[in-house]
């Protein structure tokens, strides 16, 4: 049955979220609850198989607008869910985004259960950094730490307690795949093994350490290089850091590991807002100031500068620095910073400030409101007191 959940929910992505967006969530959380990092959790099991069916979903554009249009019982009315998640195994779940994992999703390099010109691969980890735009305009490193799946160190990655050895297994007879009957009998499919999960061999004396897994937890710490101009969203990439090769594909560990993506988040800025490699900001000025002209200072992210307002500066004007913005990641060339004018009406005046202000009403002619003493000594007049 299609998860009760909504797919949104499951991923923890928003409706408005691109192709990217969801394809990073569906990777991060098929890894968190993948069952290699979560052996004998039913739960884990669970959730890595409505994930799969969330991404499944939301992946395929056809499939995302019926949904997103009809809910799940307008999948069910169509046939567009036509995977029971319940029934199928783990693997084949894997092996239906492989493409996520093997290289094919932008630069993020392959999974496990993947091979890359006769070598197997590890699967990539993510974490993420939090940066300030003073970060993002000059660049900087960042100390990171992280937890992955290392080779165990007492059977070498074997699975198998010192001094044993991994029997044949008896269900595929040491091939790693096994045939499944298809739709009628018609077609046969070869998958992996359930029995061994594709390695072709079976621990019976389990390792104490790593409890037959061939692999443990080890906290990892590494200081990572953030270029200059790193937008929101956007990873660095360390080669190499992520984990080996799972046990039932390459006990020993033998083969590529991962690589770690690095992802930067950037906080949202107190005056600045960006756009691109330019920043945008409000400058407060007073009415005098866009009426008469005036030199203020203006705030940048490194250091004051002086802009010149020109006389008759009207609101939402825009002034730009040159050059005060963020480089470019690529070229290194800075944006600009612009600014938009807004100009402020003081809420209170002093009597001096009232009485000028009047006068130079009078000289444009235009209408305003009585002078508060006047005014209540008019009401008091008319009904006494």
């Amino acid at each position: 049955m299609p998860a009760t959940r909504d797919y949104y929910e499951v991923l923890g992505v928003e409706r408005s979220s691109d192709a990217d967006d969801i394809k990073r969530a569906y990777r991060r959380l098929a890894m968190k609850y993948h069952p290699d990092r979560n052996p004998d959790d039913k739960e884990a099991e669970q959730r890595f198989k409505e994930c799969a069916e969330a991404y499944e979903v939301l992946s395929d554009e056809s499939k995302k607008k019926i949904y997103d249009q009809y809910g799940h019982e307008g999948l069910r009315g169509r046939g567009a869910a036509g995977h029971d998640f319940n029934r199928m195994n783990v693997e084949d779940i894997f092996s239906m985004f492989n493409d996520i994992f093997s290289g094919g999703g932008g630069g993020f390099g392959g999974g496990g259960r993947t091979q890359r010109r006769g070598q197997a691969r590890g699967y990539d980890l993510e974490t993420e950094v939090t940066l300030d735009l003073k970060d993002v305009l000059n660049g900087c490193s960042r100390d990171v730490e992280f937890t992955r799946m290392d080779v165990c160190e007492t059977c070498t990655g074997s699975g198998a307690k010192p001094g044993s050895d991994p029997e044949t297994c008896g269900t595929c007879n040491g091939q790693g795949k096994v045939q499944q009957g298809g739709l009628g009998g018609m077609f046969r499919m070869v998958v992996a093994c359930p029995s061994c999960r594709g390695s072709g061999k079976i621990i019976k004396d389990k390792c104490a350490s790593c409890h037959g897994r061939g692999r443990v937890g080890k906290k990892r710490k590494l200081s990572v290089k953030i270029p200059a101009g790193i937008h929101d969203g956007q990873a660095v990439r360390v080669q190499g850091e992520g984990e080996p090769p799972a046990q039932e594909q390459s006990p020993g560990g033998a083969g590529v590991r991962g690589d770690l993506h690095v992802v930067a988040r950037v906080k949202h800025h107190e005056f600045f807002e960006r756009d691109g490699d330019h920043l945008l900001m409000e400058l407060p000025i007073s009415f005098t100031q866009a009426a008469l002209g005036a030199d203020v200072d203006v705030p940048t992210l490194e250091g004051k500068r002086v802009l010149t307002i020109k006389k008759g500066t009207q609101y939402g004007e825009l002034f730009r620095i040159d050059g005060a913005g963020l480089p470019n990641l690529r070229s290194g060339r800075k944006g600009d910073l612009v600014i938009v004018v807004k100009i402020e009406t003081p809420k209170k005046l002093t009597n001096k400030q009232e009485d000028l202000l009047r006068e130079f009403a009078g000289t444009e002619d235009k209408h305003v409101n009585p002078e508060s003493h006047g005014f209540l000594k008019k009401i008091t007049d008319l009904f006494g007191g």
